[in-house]
């Protein structure tokens, strides 16, 4: 029974990691597609149109069925314009600059997001309390470890290549990379406020895989409409290589359904930080990959960095667990006291008798 409730507390842990994993091949395999001459407006169209066939028998047959209102449809369209715009600047983002400044650039949806979730009263931040400061101190340091990683990998993959792939890297990097970064900086602020939204979006409506359809449909239209304006050629719409269809299949599969349904659950029984802060272990498990299916050389800079993010990712978790408990001891305490307030019978009814 025991291990029964650790493998339930541990399981959003598990299911986030998978999806950082999942990230991490998507990133390269959407780069190759992108520098293949895939498009990266008519790509987003292609992938969440996927998902949301993949979804559509479900919702049909095994939906329950809740009430879908006015204002419910009205955030799940929010949250598809959302999706939307991060999705095509995400990957423009890459388009211009690299796997690696993305990776790098992510280390900053924990920061946007602890901000919102603070403004917005889904944390507290009161430094005179250690859970708080726990909670501070954990994020700085998870995404100063992650950037740590990321000025060694980044470099490292640079010399590791060849002296034509440096040269055009280089050339990319003095033209395009501050577009690129600028690109893949609005990426992230908009993944923080979505995760804001849905967060809410999750407490107030139980279904989350008709969540899930309706941010994939939400999506695929407004992306199609964009791409109808925006993409005049129709030589767009073709897929003319192999990389690109697993481009979209991986995406819709993986990037769509996968991390979708996974950040819905996590953010219903974690909260927003809890999701964003995985995006530190991103470059961690970027680089443990690399070394065990690519041979790379394990240096001093991503052992400290990796280190820094596994220390500054528990004090995090400590300082969210501390506050938990407080709350659920503050409110036994306050239900305590309001039973021993309360007279077993009313004032009425006693005079009655």
């Amino acid at each position: 029974m025991g291990m029964v409730f650790f493998l339930w507390g541990a399981a959003p842990i598990i299911a986030m990691l998978s999806v950082e994993c999942t990230d991490v091949g998507l990133a390269v395999i959407s780069k190759a597609a992108l520098t293949r001459g895939m498009n990266n407006l008519v790509s987003v169209v292609y992938f969440n149109a996927l998902a949301t066939l993949i979804l559509l028998p479900y919702i049909i047959f095994r939906r329950k069925r809740a009430p879908l209102t006015f204002t419910l449809l009205c955030r799940f369209f929010l949250l598809g314009l959302i999706g939307t715009t991060g999705q095509m600047t995400y990957l423009l983002g890459v388009k211009y600059s690299s796997p690696i400044l993305s990776s790098a650039m992510g280390n900053l949806i924990p920061i946007f997001t602890f901000a919102l979730a603070v403004i917005y009263g889904m944390e507290t931040l009161d430094l005179r309390r250690s859970s708080s400061r726990a909670k501070s101190l954990g994020a700085i340091a998870a995404v100063t470890g992650a950037f740590i990683v990321t000025l060694y990998k980044g470099p490292e993959i640079l010399m590791a290549s060849s002296a034509d792939f440096r040269h055009q890297l280089l050339f990319s990097m003095q033209s395009r990379w501050v577009l690129g970064g600028l690109l893949l900086a609005a990426t992230y602020l908009l993944a923080s406020v979505r995760a804001i939204v849905l967060a809410h979006t999750v407490k107030e409506y139980p279904e989350k895989m008709t969540i899930v359809f309706f941010f994939t449909l939400s999506v695929t239209i407004q992306s199609a409409i964009f791409s109808f304006i925006l993409e005049v050629n129709p030589d767009s719409w073709k897929l003319k290589t192999r990389i690109e269809l697993i481009a979209i299949v991986s995406q819709a599969i993986f990037g769509s359904l996968f991390r979708i349904s996974v950040h819905t659950w996590c953010l219903h029984r974690k909260g927003p930080v809890f999701v964003s802060m995985f995006r530190c272990l991103g470059m961690v498990i970027a680089v443990v990959m690399s070394v065990i299916f690519l041979g790379d050389t394990l240096h001093l800079g991503s052992i400290i960095g990796s280190t820094i993010i596994a220390v500054g990712f528990y004090t995090l978790l400590w300082g969210q667990s501390q506050e938990k408990k407080t709350s659920l001891e503050d409110e036994v305490g306050s239900a305590g006291t309001s039973s021993q307030q309360t007279p077993l019978l009313p004032k009425a009814a006693d005079e009655e008798i």
